[in-house]
């Protein structure tokens, strides 16, 4: 027997709670949204940074050096960072430190990094 969920044709009513589950699913606006923190997060070189920001406040300079890349490629990294919300920074003299925004977002990605990297770190 189908059934129709908001707008969405199941041919197969087996259990409530596919259907509880659909009534409540997020917009595509929202999963698109979600996506592009993924996005930023998949990148190799921008987990770098986060890996590094979760667990200190550091330069420009001295990130480029960890990551291994120029500054200004870091700074363009850092930019989409600070875009999504996922790192602050702020400024002494003429140094800019960076680290993980203080937002529950930002928080969250830090507990995935954590946890991804306890379950494949192969030291």
């Amino acid at each position: 027997m189908k059934k129709v969920i908001n707008g969405i044709e199941l041919p197969h009513a087996h259990n409530d709670a596919t259907v509880k589950l659909l009534q409540e699913r997020p917009d595509a606006e929202t999963f698109t949204e979600v996506s592009g923190v993924f996005a930023l997060i998949s990148d190799a070189t921008r987990l770098k940074i986060l890996w590094l920001l979760c667990h200190t406040e550091e330069c420009v300079i001295n990130i480029a050096a960890a990551a291994e890349m120029s500054s200004p490629a870091v700074s363009h990294h850092l930019r989409l960072l600070r875009q999504a919300g996922l790192i602050k920074s702020h400024k002494e003299g003429k140094e800019v430190y960076y680290t993980l925004a203080d937002s529950e977002e930002a928080q969250l990605v830090h507990t995935i990094i954590d946890a991804t990297f306890d379950m494949n770190c192969r030291k």
